[in-house]
């Protein structure tokens, strides 16, 4: 049996308001363990403790995300700014 492989171009990846989205996420993970600090007990008493915790992992690594989809997000920018100014018959910013 012959396998199946694609004969058509892989589709150009979807950008959006990438930094807003993460941000988002991680205001989220962090009102979800604020939320549930007040129940810690409960959650102790019935073996749940891993919900709080997952909830601070969530924000924690979210701050990861944000300085990392800040930090491509500037790349991406320069490099299209330097693409440009390429195009455009001027030197790169930065060099003389």
């Amino acid at each position: 049996m012959k396998k199946w492989t694609p004969t058509h171009e892989a589709p150009e990846p979807l950008e959006g308001p990438v930094v807003a989205t993460i941000t988002g996420g991680t205001i989220a993970w962090f009102v979800l363990f604020l939320a549930q600090l007040p129940f810690y007990g409960w959650f102790d008493d019935h073996g749940h403790l891993w919900w709080l915790w997952t909830c601070l992992a969530g924000a924690g690594l979210g701050l990861i995300g944000i300085w990392y989809v800040r930090k491509r997000d500037a790349a991406l920018k320069r490099h299209a700014a330097a693409t440009a100014a390429t195009a455009a018959g001027a030197p790169p910013e930065g060099r003389d």
